[in-house]
């Protein structure tokens, strides 16, 4: 996962890579960029090679949102260097799965690189600031689960949603559900975040009449078999409705919740 374009416009189809081509063009045309210097960062601009990373800066024009970075199994020095040449080419940056280190060391190259704690996510967000679209609610069956759901919604925030959050109403105390039921009700869509047994996207399906995007977390004791439980129970919801991502799938339901959003 990494990222693509630059400066993002107003609305629609129109994405940061067209305005980052009409600037590049535009250089052309007034004679403050040789043909030569145009035709080489053209090229860029399927994917650039950097051998140990083939980065999509087209994926936003395509898709309406940049490649991701994924931490893990990255040494330091390449995420940092595939998030400089994403940075260059982009106005969001996303990289998830990263620990406070991994982020010093972005931050040195980047120095407007914010990080979630929670969420062990690297963002860079220049886009022009504005009121995020309601509609997306995340919800957390227990405390444990808040680094999958901030995954979630710092993905769905930088897809230029507003995410409400209801953290810590398992079925264990499901009267702590009930007291949000208007703000759930009035939801677009829900991201259901959950460990243990799973059972809390089931009940949300049955409350709701938006989409339910289930994850099931790592979360749990032994026969929780590190995800695999509320996974199946999940997938054998009764509740119509309730979509389920992979376990400990935050980014991907948060990209999820804000297509559907969108």
């Amino acid at each position: 996962m990494n990222k693509g374009g630059k400066k993002r416009v107003n609305s629609g189809r129109q994405k940061v890579s067209e305005r980052w081509l009409t600037g590049l063009l535009k250089k052309v045309q007034s004679g403050d960029l040789s043909l030569q210097d145009a035709v080489k960062q053209l090229s860029v601009l399927p994917y650039e090679d950097m051998m140990h990373a083939k980065l999509d800066h087209h994926r936003s024009l395509r898709t309406g949102f940049p490649e991701v970075i994924f931490g893990p199994g990255k040494t330091t020095e390449q995420m940092v260097g595939i998030a400089v040449r994403m940075a260059a080419h982009s106005d969001r940056l996303l990289i998830t799965r990263v620990d406070v280190d991994g982020f010093r060391a972005v931050k040195k190259k980047l120095p407007d690189a914010v990080y979630n704690a929670d969420a062990r996510a690297i963002i860079i967000d220049r886009t022009v600031k504005k009121a995020g679209k309601p509609g997306i609610t995340i919800v957390t069956g227990g405390t444990a689960d808040i680094p999958v759901a901030e995954e979630a919604a710092v993905t769905a925030e930088l897809m230029g949603n507003r995410v409400e959050r209801i953290f810590d109403v398992g079925v264990a105390g499901i009267h702590r559900l009930f007291d949000h039921l208007g703000q759930l009700r009035s939801a677009k869509v829900i991201v259901a975040v959950a460990g243990m047994d799973g059972v809390l996207p089931a009940v949300l399906g049955g409350l709701v009449t938006c989409p339910v995007i289930a994850v099931p977390t790592s979360v749990g004791y032994g026969a929780n078999f590190k995800g695999i439980a509320p996974l199946l129970t999940m997938l054998n919801s009764c509740a119509p409705g309730v979509a389920v991502v992979n376990i400990d799938g935050g980014f991907n339901a948060g990209y999820l919740a804000g297509l559907i959003n969108r």
